[in-house]
């Protein structure tokens, strides 16, 4: 017989439901959303499970990567496929959710997700943080020449990146109450 479990992983839980292939509930736990615990469980059950799966979100990259490394074979499955799946529920928990999950593995209605790499998201992460910093840079710059403004200080159009502070400081510094603000 085959044997499938769903997982629906939130920050601090997840709930882990397994379904037999006749689709008669096993096992249902609350576990900390822990990968050596999930995986613990389920590798201790009393019997193989074919499938082991959950939704895309959030943690899914954590989850399936840090699964596969404890040697678990999960499949993350397409968010927006397996919510329709489960908006016909009524009662939206938890653990009705890993039901449902556990359910479309069942029953193989399913895309699976293409899992970026972790050097691809750490690519990512870091030209989106670079982007956010220079979109703080630019608004400090644009709150400190309004801030001059007033003073009747007028900064030129463009100032090299890098050099703001070599050029507004000198300016700021004639004014003992404008430099205590700004400083």
């Amino acid at each position: 017989m085959e044997y499938f479990a769903g997982l629906d992983a939130s920050l601090r839980s997840c709930a882990v439901c397994v379904f037999d292939g006749q689709g008669a509930i096993l096992f249902e736990r609350e576990l900390p959303c822990e990968i050596e615990e999930i995986a613990g469980y389920l590798t201790a059950l009393p019997f193989p499970i074919e499938r082991i799966g959950f939704d895309s979100g959030t943690l899914s990259q954590h989850l399936y990567y840090g699964l596969k490394a404890e040697r678990v074979d999960v499949v993350c499955m397409e968010a927006r496929q397996v919510s329709a799946a489960l908006s016909a529920m009524r009662n939206k928990t938890d653990r009705n959710d890993a039901r449902g999950i556990a359910q479309i593995l069942r029953t193989g209605w399913f895309s699976p997700v293409h899992m970026k790499s972790r050097e691809a998201h750490g690519i990512r992460a870091l030209l989106s943080t670079r982007k956010a910093l220079l979109s703080k840079t630019f608004d400090l710059a644009n709150e400190v020449r309004g801030l001059l403004k007033i003073f009747g200080i007028r900064l030129p159009k463009t100032v090299k990146h890098g050099s703001f502070d070599g050029i507004v400081r000198p300016m700021i510094e004639m004014d003992e109450v404008l430099a205590h603000a700004i400083t």
